[in-house]
C-alpha cells in the first residue's frame, strides 16, 4: 500500500457514519449486505448511505456487485489488510512484534 492509498482510506473511515458502516461490512464478512439491510441496521437514511458508500469504495474500501436488482457491498478484506499492514509495517523498529489480541497492544512494546 503507498502512502497515498493509506491516506485516501483513512480519510474515508475518518467520519462516524462511513465507520459504523464499513465496521458493519466488516461483520457481515464475505456475504456482504445490500443498502436496505445496511440502512435498517444502522438507522441511516438511504441517501445518506449511498454517499458514504460512495466514497468508501471511492478509498477502495468496499466493493460493489450487482446481483440481479440489487446491489450488494462488501469490505475489501485485502484493502483492509493492506492498511493495517502500512500502520504497523514498522512497529516495535521492524524486530519481530507479537499482537497480544486480549490486550489489543504489541507485547513488545
Amino acid at each position: 500500500m503507498t502512502e497515498d492509498q493509506a491516506v485516501s482510506s483513512l480519510t474515508a473511515l475518518a467520519h462516524a457514519q462511513r465507520l459504523r458502516i464499513f465496521r458493519a461490512l466488516v461483520v457481515a464478512g464475505p456475504g456482504g449486505l445490500v443498502p436496505s439491510v445496511l440502512a435498517e441496521r444502522l438507522g441511516v437514511a438511504r441517501n445518506a448511505l449511498s454517499f458514504h458508500l460512495k466514497e468508501l469504495a471511492r478509498a477502495g474500501l468496499v466493493t460493489v456487485e450487482q446481483h440481479g436488482r440489487n446491489l450488494i457491498y462488501r469490505a475489501d478484506f485485502p484493502r483492509m489488510n493492506g492498511l493495517l499492514g502500512y500502520l504497523t509495517e514498522h512497529c516495535c523498529q521492524g524486530s519481530a512484534c507479537e499482537v497480544d489480541a486480549a490486550a489489543n497492544a504489541c507485547q513488545t512494546c
